[in-house]
């Protein structure tokens, strides 16, 4: 009996200890967040705050006075984009889905993306046959792919290949990782995939996370993957990535197909049965 009441009180110690730890690690995140969100809030009034400042004096010229204004409308689009990115790693951004075929958009995007990452940096699309459709907000995935392109034209700075793919797969077991889970069901995956440098695991460790970047500071704000990981998971899916030092990173994008699609193609399977 005492060795089970000492088990016991052991077992309780270690659950305390557990929970005090989350606890810790829950304030750690909280604070990494918010000196994040101050930081880069600081800088956006800095600019906006002395552009004001020099222009309330008065002593410049017509030229002057509209670089001044110009500076100042950049920073406050930069906070309002620092915003939408806040909301779409919250999950609660407002969405416009729509019913869209995806590898209509990733032909556009390709268009798009072109000129943006530079002659060095070759772009291949490979689009899935009879691929089904998703229901999915199309500016908010135009802008996640954005963002992976320019991370991974980041991690190629003297040019590689970057592959994008669509397939339609069948989870008949749910999908579980240390990033969440995904019921098992129909879903369509965008696969986006660079030559870089890769991540070495302590960095593909904290890759989602809000304000976190290997870049310096006035490259990027450590916002660009935990937004898409915010507009994926908000949208019903999940999101996967694999990278390792010198072979470079794939993240994986799964979205549901659009229910319409989804019942059709069970029906079919119901019939070929």
């Amino acid at each position: 009996m005492q060795r089970i009441a000492l088990f016991s009180r052991n077992i309780t110690k270690r659950k305390r200890a557990e929970e005090h730890l989350r606890q810790f690690q829950k304030i750690e995140a909280v604070g990494q967040l918010t000196g994040g969100i101050a930081h880069e809030f600081n800088n956006i009034l800095t600019v906006v705050i002395s552009n004001l400042d020099i222009l309330d004096k008065g002593d410049l010229n017509e030229s002057d006075a509209s670089t001044l204004m110009q500076h100042s409308t950049d920073a406050a689009h930069r906070g309002a984009k620092l915003t939408r990115q806040l909301l779409a790693f919250s999950r609660r951004e407002m969405l416009r889905p729509e019913t869209l075929q995806t590898n209509d958009l990733i032909l556009d995007e390709v268009d798009f993306l072109s000129p943006t990452l530079g002659e060095e940096i070759t772009i291949e699309a490979y689009c899935a046959e009879d691929l089904e459709l998703i229901e999915v907000d199309r500016q908010l995935l135009g802008n996640a792919i954005l963002n992976l392109a320019l991370n991974a034209r980041t991690a190629m700075p003297e040019g590689g290949t970057l592959t994008l793919e669509t397939a339609s797969i069948d989870l008949e077991e749910a999908l579980f990782d240390g990033d969440g889970g995904l019921p098992s069901g129909r879903y369509v995956t965008l696969t986006v995939t660079d030559t870089g440098y890769g991540m070495s695991p302590d960095v593909l460790e904290h890759a989602f996370e809000p304000f976190f970047t290997t870049q310096g500071l006035a490259e990027g704000s450590g916002l660009g993957l935990s937004m898409v990981y915010g507009f994926v998971k908000q949208s019903g899916g999940h999101v996967t990535i694999e990278s390792e030092e010198s072979k470079g990173t794939t993240v994986r994008l799964f979205f549901p197909v659009a229910q319409g699609m989804a019942e059709e193609k069970e029906a079919e399977t119901v019939v070929s049965r």
